[in-house]
């Protein structure tokens, strides 16, 4: 019996069906090169009476917008295939990154406080036989879903929004004057889409034509009882070098019934690559020499995996009119991230006043609804990153290569200050922030990368990086004019300045409420 089979059986749920299940997905995504289902339609009819201005497709994530929308007087229904209720597991955020759910008024503080079930620091950061360096307030805020989306349904339906659970998605028809949904046992009329359904919707799939992702982020993990110290959470640790074609890295943070530990990697969707079990028995088997435990001693609660493509064509630009991805569905996270909860909450102002003023302008064409899902080039910049922290599967590196690089980039942030180094760990990349990292970080520590990334790429990178800079001046210039400029409409002005905003990573200061 393997250590998966071992350990797996012993937890509830059946976590081994449930893995092997998911490594069945997972093989036909890095093998299927067939076309996906067609789900939307078009047609030269009209609609007629609508029963909502806005179907929102997912409900995990979904009903955060759907909360802000319907409070913004927007008329909205819900579609959740199964029950919407959130998992066990914690999000983890950091806390100004909650404050959103204030600042739109779907929580009071009282309310947000009682979502929250942990708390912890310092984190550490720490490479195999490299640096190692502490920092505050990154993602030590566990976030209980149950608690919150309960809260948020609650506060949904108040508002008069509607929700039909166990009700699947199954294809929409565009029509001139709106879009009809079948979704279950349903037939719904409405005069927008939202597709909050993640990274494996039908919608997607249509629309990105069964193009096989970028790269990928595979994830295995627990949360487990019986660790002795579990007060501090580590961000990014590696323990080993390059193993099995590709780097391991590792997570953990307190939980409110135990540690959560994650192991990842990323890889590309080669066909070869292995499988989510093996990651799993790579897990138990590093597992003791990263907490310095016997699993022996763990009573293991739960366990987790997942794996989270990413596509170089992101944030997707729907294709259609009515249709408007958003969350997991639109890639808006950094594809060195592998949760959509943060991501979500980042953009969720921005989204909510996007779709009210698309609405309300009825700017709903596919050009129109392109502009909420804009090109943002310090989320584009970040492919390096994914890239420098990959191997391929036939290249022949140094196997402490990515540790040293890594460990090296580090303590250049570290030196350079907080300003730095703590925007970058959240994801969010300034022009100024990643000049000062370019011109830090030694020439002999990123020369033996090159081969590993490839010329194109890096060229390619150098595009971003140059539409980074050319972003963050932009946005400085736009946000100082007081009235629009008279040929722009105004729903493409502020889309305009909010690309700009959020594309050079100016939206993060805001967020926490500074100048």
């Amino acid at each position: 019996m393997s250590l998966a089979e071992q350990f797996l059986s012993n937890i509830p749920g059946s976590p081994l069906l449930q893995l092997r299940n998911l490594d069945q997905r997972y093989a036909l995504l890095r093998q299927d090169t067939s076309s996906p289902p067609q789900v939307i339609h078009l047609s030269s009819e009209t609609l007629g009476e609508l029963d909502a201005d806005v179907v929102i497709c997912g409900g995990t994530l979904g009903i955060l917008l759907a909360a802000s929308l319907q409070q913004k007087g927007q008329k909205v229904i819900l579609l959740e295939r199964g029950t919407l209720r959130g998992r066990q597991q914690e999000w983890n955020v950091s806390r100004a990154e909650l404050n959103v759910l204030l600042e739109l008024d779907l929580l009071t503080t009282e309310e947000l406080e009682t979502a929250i079930v942990t708390e912890y620091n310092p984190a550490r950061i720490s490479f195999f036989q490299g640096h190692e360096l502490f920092v505050k307030d990154i993602l030590n805020i566990g976030v209980y879903p149950l608690d919150l989306l309960e809260k948020l349904k609650e506060k949904f339906l108040l508002f008069g929004g509607k929700i039909l659970e166990n009700t699947p998605f199954i294809s929409a028809l565009i029509l001139s004057d709106g879009i009809k949904i079948i979704a279950g046992d349903y037939q719904l009329k409405s005069r927008l889409l939202v597709d909050a359904m993640g990274h494996f919707s039908p919608i997607v799939k249509q629309a990105r034509r069964g193009t096989k992702p970028t790269g990928i982020c595979l994830v295995v993990g627990t949360c487990a009882q019986g660790y002795p110290n579990n007060q501090t959470g580590d961000l990014l640790v590696t323990n080993t070098p390059i193993l099995n074609q590709c780097q391991y890295f590792w997570e953990a943070f307190p939980a409110q019934d135990g540690r959560t530990t994650y192991l990842f990697t990323y890889v590309d969707a080669e066909p070869e690559r292995f499988s989510l079990e093996f990651l799993t028995e790579e897990y138990l088997r590093l597992l003791p020499d990263y907490q310095q435990i016997d699993l022996d001693a763990l009573n293991f609660q739960r366990f987790l995996c997942g794996f989270f493509p990413s596509y170089q064509n992101s944030p997707l630009q729907m294709p259609y009119s009515r249709i408007l991805a958003v969350g997991d569905s639109a890639a808006s996270q950094s594809p060195v991230s592998f949760g959509g909860f943060g991501a979500m909450l980042r953009h969720l102002q921005r989204l909510s006043n996007g779709i009210d003023e698309a609405l309300k302008t009825d700017h709903l064409t596919q050009k129109d609804l392109a502009l909420l899902q804009p090109y943002q080039p310090n989320l584009s910049v970040t492919w390096l990153f994914q890239k420098t922290m990959s191997v391929g599967l036939n290249q022949t590196v140094d196997p402490n290569q990515i540790n040293h690089l890594m460990s090296t980039v580090f303590l250049s942030m570290e030196q350079l200050g907080e300003d730095v180094l703590k925007p970058f760990l959240q994801d969010v990349i300034g022009f100024s922030a990643l000049t000062k990292i370019l011109t830090a970080v030694p020439l002999q520590s990123v020369l033996p990368i090159v081969p590993q990334i490839g010329l194109l790429p890096l060229l390619d990178w150098l595009r971003h990086y140059l539409s980074l800079g050319l972003y963050n001046q932009l946005y400085l210039l736009g946000k100082n004019i007081e009235t629009k400029p008279p040929f722009v409409e105004q729903y493409y002005w502020h889309r305009l300045l909010e690309s700009w905003q959020y594309g050079s990573g100016s939206d993060y200061h805001q967020a926490l409420g500074e100048k």
